[in-house]
């Protein structure tokens, strides 16, 4: 009596690999958008935090250009920002695509939105 083999194939091995390098080609490309995005988020909410009691929006753009140099934040500027006031609280927030180029002429268009009070 012949046992049944358990196992994979070598061609299921060969797609299963194909399928798993595409994924990880992918994951490496979005990355760093998405770093850079929590990093936006995190300035932006420390600003809202710091700055609650009362100042100006010079003083707030001037302060996220210095937290960005910091954080390498390069997808948006100061001048990118909305500030805005909801009753006593400040709202600081930014909207931005970013464009990921990932094999060729393919790629990938991401709309990320950044606020501090949503």
């Amino acid at each position: 009596m012949r046992k049944n083999q358990l196992g994979i194939s070598l061609s299921g091995l060969l797609v299963g690999g194909i399928i798993f390098i595409v994924i990880v080609m992918m994951a490496v490309r979005l990355l760093p958008s998405y770093l850079e995005f929590f990093a936006i988020k995190k300035v932006i909410n420390s600003i809202a935090l710091e700055k609650r009691g009362g100042a100006s929006v010079i003083e707030i753009r001037r302060s996220f250009e210095t937290r960005a140099s910091v954080d390498d934040i390069t997808s948006i500027k100061a001048s990118d920002l909305e500030i805005t006031k909801q009753g006593s609280d400040l709202v600081i927030s930014a909207t931005y695509r970013k464009e990921i180029p990932l094999v060729a002429n393919i790629g990938v268009y991401i709309d990320f939105r950044a606020a501090s009070k949503e």
